[in-house]
């Protein structure tokens, strides 16, 4: 997205993705991971849920799809339309 939409995107991330995600059963957590390009900035939302069906309940049968919301082109977004899913094997954090 153009680095001029990136605080309000993420305030409407926010809003719509995790607090959706967050009100649906099975949802653990998330993560909003950032980075600049030249005169872009790239956000990669990663969720974390308990099983499969969880994702389901939130995203629907095909949880390979992302879950766009209407206004997300306000934002210019370039949005990669497939999600990837990883079983967590470890986890550990360390502040």
């Amino acid at each position: 997205m153009p680095e001029a939409h990136s605080d309000g995107f993420t305030d409407y991330l926010y809003e719509t993705g995790i607090k959706d995600s967050s009100a649906t059963s099975g949802f653990l957590g998330a993560q909003i991971l950032r980075r600049s390009l030249t005169g872009k900035i790239e956000l990669t939302l990663i969720t974390y849920w308990d099983n499969p069906d969880s994702i389901k309940a939130f995203a629907g049968d095909d949880i390979t799809q992302a879950r766009l919301y209407p206004e997300d082109e306000v934002y210019e977004l370039e949005p990669d339309l497939s999600v990837q899913h990883y079983e967590v094997i470890e986890h550990q954090f360390s502040w």
